[in-house]
């Protein structure tokens, strides 16, 4: 199931395609399956990006995102759990010594779609606040971490900022997102349609006309790829829809494409002198000779 997780995580991966950051989805942090929604690794290879989104520009060598869409609470709860995370992966990286680890190689970050009503009221029955670091980032030290807390609502709409206002909660914030963010990997857009339904189901107003416009978006934009390329990252159940069957049969070696088809099906249609090209006079002779001993 595609779900908002999941397009979050995939759209982070375009967007830090080719560069000094790896990002992986859901990692298992422990033996008994834990996920952490999204994880940024930095790279001794890549190009760096000039310009990062606000709340990411202080990214380190590992960076922890938990991430909460439309209609998930971010509280004190989810700033636990992903100081958890934060905990089982220094072990991960280091059994032994994982307590050593320099703390400035880390960095933690609550990723909110709306901003946390919830754990702003939690927090001040604790005589804590969300401090704000400029408009839809703020920062609140929490056990021994200072995590960063994005709020994707909030966010200004600039160029930098384009990935994460897809995931804003706002037709205004998807529809710029669309119109400015640069796909790193273009067959990628696809994820723009998925991205669209979930707000429809979400109860986001969008405008009519505009999953059409989507749809041809994808194409105008795909059909530049070879198929190959166009499939890659591509859901299976949106295969069928965004490619014809002839489309995708086209990237079958011809001996794949006729394998299990009944001989008189491969034949059919096919003029006498087709069918018997490549036979050599011998056979041919042969093949004659036995259908006029049928005939006798």
């Amino acid at each position: 199931m595609i779900d908002w997780h999941h397009l979050f995580g995939w759209t982070l991966t375009d967007y830090f395609r080719n560069s000094n950051y790896q990002v992986n989805l859901e990692k298992d942090l422990s033996i008994k399956p834990q996920q952490l929604d999204v994880l940024i690794i930095e790279k001794s290879e890549g190009k760096p990006i000039q310009e990062l989104p606000d709340g990411l520009e202080n990214l380190s060598k590992h960076n922890l995102l938990s991430y909460k869409s439309l209609r998930e609470p971010m509280d004190t709860l989810v700033l636990s759990e992903l100081l958890g995370h934060y905990v089982n992966y220094r072990k991960y990286l280091d059994p032994d010594k994982w307590q050593q680890l320099p703390d400035n190689d880390f960095r933690l970050y609550a990723v909110s779609t709306r901003y946390p009503r919830k754990l702003q009221q939690e927090l001040k029955k604790h005589s804590q606040v969300l401090k704000s670091i400029k408009s839809g980032v703020y920062e609140v030290a929490f056990g021994n971490q200072l995590i960063r807390v994005i709020v994707l609502s909030r966010i200004p709409k600039t160029s930098k900022n384009a990935v994460l206002q897809l995931f804003s909660g706002k037709a205004t914030g998807f529809e710029f997102g669309q119109e400015n963010y640069q796909w790193r990997y273009p067959p990628a857009i696809a994820t723009l349609k998925s991205l669209f339904q979930l707000y429809l189901s979400e109860g986001v107003q969008m405008k009519p006309d505009y999953e059409d416009f989507l749809q041809q978006c994808v194409q105008e934009t795909l059909k530049f790829y070879p198929l190959k390329e166009r499939l890659k990252g591509v859901h299976p159940k949106e295969v069928v829809e965004l490619f014809s069957v002839e489309e995708l049969l086209s990237v079958l070696p011809a001996e794949d494409r006729l394998r299990g088809l009944p001989v008189e099906d491969r034949l059919r249609g096919l003029p006498a002198e087709d069918r018997l090209r490549g036979l050599s006079p011998e056979v041919l002779e042969q093949q004659l000779a036995k259908l006029k001993q049928k005939s006798l």
